[in-house]
């Protein structure tokens, strides 16, 4: 089965009969993971820290990424449903659902920009620096949007070509660069101490990093047949994307002396290597793209009823995201995938906590899924306040305390307020309902 952006079941769930392949769908998987900003995050990290700390930072921010990937993911193939219907009863309601949507929107358009501003670069490179790298970011922002907007076919060649081919720029570049070296050079700092970061940061930066992607696991899990498939699926796309990508860039990292990921595939590829920046970022913004429209009109639909076209709304996202790179979002990476990292966890901290745990509405699921259909209007809550400031709580947590990882403190405060609230929220109701008796 082919897996698109534009299937059948967006608002409802995937029936058993259309679920594919353990093959098909890692593959799927390895191909988010694999990108061009996991290769960015890689040089990061191994530009600011030794190899062995950059890797302990991403075995502790991949076990985050396992513990909220394969719970949601679980409910996501038990359930057959996307995050986004998910959420409306596994504690957040209608209106919770649909900010979850726009945050997800919000942070994409972020990603927009930081990969834009990639392109841009490469763009320059390409025109030997004859544009300034405003009006390179302007074309190929703008460019990349017309082609999401209305180029669907031309983004199915683009995607077959870009993954496979950047793959293979980062093998040749790791075996172009990496012998002859020695081992302080390969596994110690970067010869620039200037910038360092600490364990428990580059622990939430990888989080940070495919955070959101964890969040909606749901949407590629709800294909897979049971679940054996999702836990293989989040373990073999993690290992090949988080480690061996990761380990890759941060030696090549050291090797460059750079963090700069248009340098390094330039000074390893040339123009080939330019080239395969520029189809990389193609592939995952018009990923990102996606995940704005979609999050934005079930945002629009939940407040006002409306349905705008999915056309509409990426030329708008697209000219936002692309001024966020002329405004020089790309120089603020790091303290993005800060934020990323403690805004979106507590998010599955109350999901998880309200599907397994409480069970809310686990009767509901059950009983409609025998069905094939969805808990109606009346039986879905709008909104559920005690979530909502359970998830401010959670991301204000791991903004304030600095022991430990962030992103793991906002998930376990998150969840463990919401369980509480509810608990007390539900005796409260019960000793109403016995006095009104």
């Amino acid at each position: 089965m082919d897996i698109s952006m534009n299937d059948d079941f967006v608002y409802g769930r995937v029936p058993r009969a259309q679920r594919s392949t353990l093959f098909t769908i890692t593959l799927i998987r390895i191909g988010s993971i694999t990108a061009l900003s996991q290769f960015m995050l890689g040089a990061t990290l191994g530009h600011a820290m030794s190899f062995w700390q950059a890797m302990l930072a991403t075995l502790l921010g991949s076990l985050i990424l396992e513990f909220v990937g394969l719970g949601l993911g679980l409910a996501g193939v038990r359930e057959g449903l996307p995050t986004s219907l998910l959420s409306r009863w596994c504690g957040f309601g209608r209106l919770g659902s649909a900010l979850i949507g726009l945050a997800i929107g919000i942070s994409s358009l972020g990603w927009f920009g930081v990969q834009n501003g990639i392109f841009a670069k490469s763009l320059a490179y390409a025109f030997e620096g004859k544009l300034s790298f405003a009006w390179c970011a302007v074309i190929s922002g703008l460019a990349t949007t017309l082609l999401v907007a209305f180029g669907y076919r031309a983004l199915g060649w683009t995607a077959r070509i870009a993954v496979p081919l950047f793959i293979m720029i980062v093998v040749w570049a790791a075996y172009h660069v990496l012998p002859g070296n020695s081992t302080a050079e390969l596994f110690g700092y970067a010869r620039d101490r200037a910038t360092t970061i600490t364990l428990s940061a580059g622990a939430t930066m990888v989080a940070g990093g495919y955070i959101v992607a964890a969040l909606i696991t749901p949407d590629i899990s709800r294909y897979c047949k049971d679940g054996k498939s999702v836990f293989w699926m989040m373990t073999i796309s993690i290992i090949v994307g988080e480690f061996i990508v990761n380990a890759l860039s941060i030696l090549i990292a050291h090797v460059l002396d750079t963090e700069d990921v248009v340098s390094i595939m330039t000074q390893s590829a040339g123009w080939l290597g330019a080239a395969s920046v520029m189809l990389a970022v193609v592939k995952v913004n018009d990923i990102n793209l996606y995940s704005v429209s979609l999050g934005v009109s079930n945002f629009i639909h939940v407040w006002s009823g409306l349905r705008i076209k999915y056309s509409y709304i990426t030329l708008i996202a697209g000219s936002v995201g692309t001024l966020f790179t002329v405004t020089g979002i790309l120089h603020k990476f790091i303290d993005f995938l800060m934020m990323v990292g403690v805004v979106f966890p507590p998010i599955a901290g109350i999901m998880l906590v309200d599907y397994y745990l409480l069970r809310t509405h686990r009767a509901l699921l059950d009983a409609t899924r025998q069905e094939g259909t969805l808990p109606d209007r009346a039986a879905t809550p709008f909104v559920n306040g005690v979530a909502l400031f359970s998830w401010g709580v959670g991301a204000v947590s791991g903004y304030v305390i600095t022991v430990g990882i962030p992103a793991l403190n906002a998930i376990a405060i998150a969840g463990a307020l919401y369980w509480l609230l509810s608990h007390l929220k539900h005796n409260d109701s019960k000793r109403v309902s016995e006095g009104e008796r």
